[in-house]
């Protein structure tokens, strides 16, 4: 079963910068998300050198879910965490999460996801890792990944603020609402009774570069540099952690650090920050 640790061990083994020139070449993708999609299952999934039908195997025996753009997440390792990949393009962007507000953990009972994410094993609730890159000129600039538990609040902190509005928006009178997972829906707008107005919310959170930044920043000078951070607790789960002692790179480096609990940022909470670079000429 394949998890964070061995994508972080393949991503040191096996960085692609130039994602969008390796990905299309191989047709597996049509732009930039596409190719960071791509990279980022094959570094779970340790499937870079396989043709297409052993890669789509490989990628069976790791993934018991790959999703798509309108449903979270994007892909969930068989007993594993759930993954959410991100692409944005400047240094600062912020993610836009559509109507999906940032997770913690991602619940089998959700009503934002599909239900072919529901039953795709036996399960009842995966922790969430964000994994973000920057792509700029087709390059892979930056990457991140981080679980929602060190990234995001816990859900009743956005559900309330979702609930409060949906609620407020309900009382309107004079208005015919029909049942949505969404904000509202308004039903027969005009006298025709033909049109109908969905309201949408549209969640947007810092990149984990800005949240983070207190323990890491960015060199710019670097051709590629990548980021992850993972709690104590959940660094102490993984069975196969010391396969990143065997990573003898000194552009690789794991440091212990504190970071600002997500529900309580006065609350400081032990976590491994994993970093490694690419210097401009290698």
């Amino acid at each position: 079963m394949s998890n964070i640790i061995d994508a972080i061990y393949n991503l040191v083994n096996r960085p692609i910068v130039e994602i969008v020139d390796s990905y299309s070449g191989k047709n597996r993708a049509n732009n930039a998300g596409d190719a960071l999609e791509e990279y980022i299952k094959d570094l779970f999934a340790n499937s870079f050198d396989f043709e297409e039908t052993s890669r789509i195997k490989k990628w069976s025996e790791e993934f018991s879910y790959l999703g798509n753009n309108s449903n979270p997440p994007d892909a969930m390792l068989h007993g594993g965490d759930a993954i959410e990949i991100k692409k944005i393009e400047s240094d600062n962007s912020a993610l836009a999460l559509n109507s999906s507000y940032p997770k913690q953990r991602l619940y089998s009972s959700s009503t934002m996801i599909s239900n072919a994410c529901k039953d795709a094993e036996e399960w009842n609730k995966k922790d969430m890792i964000y994994a973000v890159g920057v792509v700029r000129n087709n390059s892979l600039q930056h990457l991140s990944m981080v679980y929602g538990l060190d990234y995001c609040a816990n859900k009743k902190c956005y559900q309330r603020i979702k609930s409060t509005i949906k609620n407020g928006i309900e009382t309107i009178s004079g208005v015919e609402f029909a049942k949505t997972n969404e904000l509202a829906r308004v039903n027969k707008v005009d006298p025709l009774g033909i049109t109908y107005l969905r309201i949408r919310g549209m969640w947007v959170i810092e990149n984990p570069w800005t949240v983070f930044n207190y323990v890491y920043q960015r060199d710019h000078s670097k051709k590629f540099d990548f980021m992850c951070i993972i709690n104590q607790t959940k660094w102490e789960k993984f069975p196969n952690k010391e396969l990143l002692e065997t990573i003898h790179d000194e552009r690789f480096d794991i440091t212990d650090v504190k970071i600002k609990s997500p529900d309580n940022p006065a609350k400081l909470v032990k976590a491994k920050l994993i970093t490694f670079y690419i210097d401009k000429e290698d």
